[in-house]
């Protein structure tokens, strides 16, 4: 049975991390995508909340693109706690993919981070969605979306 994944993004972005994802998913199969775009990161949590509660989707990702000013940093806290609200007043996941800025050196570095995060953590929903016992195994491994993998501190003591 196909499930609905919404995706919400910004025109603030300067990346279309959505189109990634919804390229990582088709490939995946089984989803029906619903995609939406705000102006700004503040809009995010309202967005994913109409996706669940009137499209009936079943898991929300929210892609953001927080600038490097320190107003940026404060309205990308801000629509953090904006949908850590919506996961927990609709009790469905919504997978942040926020991109900051400073990650990154150059607009080239930025740009495929961008692209790499939003299509690792579309995997991350898929099998949040059809394989969870999938990321389970995956646990303490220290992956990292979008950057290199870190590895775990230690292997089984």
């Amino acid at each position: 049975m196909k499930k609905k994944v919404g995706l919400v993004d910004t025109t603030f972005s300067r990346y279309d991390m959505a189109k990634c994802a919804m390229e990582e998913l088709s490939k995946l199969g089984g989803v029906e995508i619903l995609r939406r775009t705000v102006p700004g990161i503040k809009d995010l949590a309202v967005e994913c909340k109409k996706l669940i509660e009137e499209e009936g989707c079943d898991l929300v990702m929210a892609f953001g693109m927080p600038g490097s000013s320190e107003i940026d940093k404060v309205c990308a806290h801000e629509a953090s706690l904006g949908i850590m609200m919506v996961r927990l007043m609709t009790n469905k996941h919504v997978i942040e993919v926020f991109v900051h800025e400073e990650e990154a050196r150059s607009e080239k570095e930025l740009a495929e981070l961008a692209d790499r995060r939003a299509r690792e953590h579309a995997l991350n929903a898929y099998l949040l969605l059809f394989e969870p016992e999938k990321l389970t195994k995956l646990a303490g491994k220290g992956l990292r979306q979008g950057k290199e993998d870190v590895g775990p501190l230690l292997e089984e003591l």
